[in-house]
C-alpha cells in the first residue's frame, strides 16, 4: 500500500483563543494533502472540471486525538482504497513531529460526479493509477 505524505507547519492565525489549531483547519490540511496526492498521480481538477467531471467529498469521519499549537511541525499521511464502484476512500492521519504523535485520524469518502450524477471511479481519467 502506497503512503503519501505532505509536511506542514501551524501558522499563528490557524489557532483559536485557546491557542490550539481550530478544528475546521484540519479539514484544510487534509484537503490540501488529497489535492497534492492526486496531482502527483497526474489528476488535474481543472482539466476534469472542463471535461464535466467533478471530484467531491461525500462524507468525512474525523477523530481529534491531540491538539496542535502555533509553530508545530506536522505531516499528513494518506492511503487510499476503493469501496465499491463509486467511492474512493482516503484514510488520513495528521502526525505531530518530531515525536510522531497522532493528532487527527480521518476517513474521507470521495466520489466523482458528471452532470450532477455519480460516475464509476474507473470512468474518471487518471484513477486507474490509484
Amino acid at each position: 500500500m502506497e503512503v503519501f505524505e505532505q509536511e506542514f507547519e501551524v501558522r499563528d492565525y490557524e489557532c483559536d483563543l485557546q491557542g490550539i489549531v481550530n478544528n475546521a483547519r484540519y479539514l484544510n490540511y487534509l484537503e490540501h494533502t488529497r489535492h497534492k496526492f492526486l496531482l502527483s498521480k497526474g489528476i488535474d481538477f481543472v482539466q476534469l472540471h472542463n471535461e464535466g467531471i467533478d471530484l467531491v467529498v461525500s462524507r468525512i469521519e474525523i477523530d481529534y486525538k491531540h491538539s496542535l499549537t502555533s509553530g508545530d511541525k506536522f505531516l499528513v499521511r494518506l492511503t487510499t482504497h476503493r469501496e465499491g464502484h463509486l467511492r474512493m476512500i482516503f484514510e488520513q492521519e495528521v502526525i505531530k513531529l518530531p515525536e510522531e504523535k497522532l493528532a487527527v485520524k480521518a476517513k474521507v469518502i470521495g466520489v466523482g460526479v458528471k452532470n450532477g450524477r455519480p460516475i464509476k471511479i474507473d470512468n474518471i481519467p487518471g484513477f486507474e493509477k490509484i
